[in-house]
């Protein structure tokens, strides 16, 4: 008989919920949800859970959508996910502009990224719609926010996925821009590399840094032992003379390595190691540019975050 599907509900027990919480500091908030899971789990170490938690959200925000909160840690010694939420209906200072409605306190075994990684992912999934928060702030007892949640839940999926781990893109090239054009919008978006696409949204090829130097200095140049007639950048400052007619579509890359929105996890690793990568593409079913995974976000989802 096939496992069924395991959703967050299956981490959450109803005495884990305080629904009404009037206090509007988050760390009040927060030091409640770990009281509470102290007092179902005794061998939870409070101090440490909380420099744990305090350790991450310096590294990465908690706030993942306006009014919610999932303050998360990895914790030594954990067998399975232990979870905890508050209903804020007037919301709660956490560190940003928005106020916490609904805060969520996700401990995970430090040995299971898998399950950490696909427990936030569903989490994140389930709230998109701001709706949804607001429905759970409100709720007046666990009752109402437990049958709230298993109604709406994302199954967690039995491997991380790219999609799982994937970030959109800050833009994308046109085949028909220029390379001064693409020149901007590097720095303006502080990335290495961006996939190029027709009027369609098809995915024409691949342009990164390291093309824009290549093409810059041809590769004779780097053949030559004395560099000094080019010390004052000559070969860059004949590109950009240029760079307003040289299209996109002259320099990129038409072949390049990508994954799937489906494909596990570790087949990045693979890809990422076997063929020296800083980043990868990302495609749908259609073979359309959905996002991109970076080997410094990867690790960190991986690892630490």
């Amino acid at each position: 008989m096939k496992e069924q599907t395991q959703t967050f509900c299956n981490f959450l027990q109803l005495n884990n919920i305080i629904c009404g919480i009037e206090d509007t500091d988050g760390k009040v908030v927060l030091e409640k949800l770990i009281t509470l899971l102290k007092r179902h789990f005794p061998g939870l170490d409070i101090d440490f859970t909380r420099r744990e938690i305090e350790n991450r959200e310096a590294l990465f925000p908690t706030m993942i959508a306006p009014g919610l909160a999932i303050p998360h840690a990895r914790i030594p010694g954990l067998q399975e996910p232990l979870t905890a939420i508050a209903c804020i209906p007037q919301g709660c200072d956490f560190g940003t502009a928005d106020k916490a409605k609904v805060m969520i306190l996700l401990l995970t075994p430090v040995d299971n990224p898998n399950l950490h990684i696909q427990l936030l992912s569903a989490l994140a999934v389930t709230f998109q719609e701001q709706e949804t928060i607001g429905k759970i702030a409100v709720c007046g007892t666990p009752q109402e926010v437990f049958n709230g949640f298993s109604c709406g839940l994302e199954p967690i999926p039995d491997y991380l996925k790219a999609s799982d781990l994937m970030e959109k893109f800050p833009r994308m090239l046109q085949e028909t821009d220029s390379i001064l054009d693409a020149v901007k919008i590097f720095a303006m978006t502080r990335t290495e590399e961006l996939p190029v696409i027709d009027n369609t949204g098809d995915l024409r090829g691949i342009l990164s840094l390291s093309d824009l130097l290549k093409y810059s200095l041809p590769e004779h140049l780097l053949w030559l032992e004395d560099l000094s007639p080019i010390y004052q950048l000559q070969p860059f400052s004949d590109m950009l003379k240029t760079a307003g007619e040289t299209k996109v579509a002259d320099v990129m890359r038409e072949e390049f390595i990508s994954a799937g929105v489906n494909d596990p996890a570790v087949k990045l690793a693979k890809s990422f190691l076997v063929n020296k990568l800083s980043q990868l593409i990302i495609v749908d079913d259609a073979g359309k540019p959905a996002g991109m995974v970076t080997l410094k976000h990867f690790s960190a989802k991986l690892f630490w975050d």
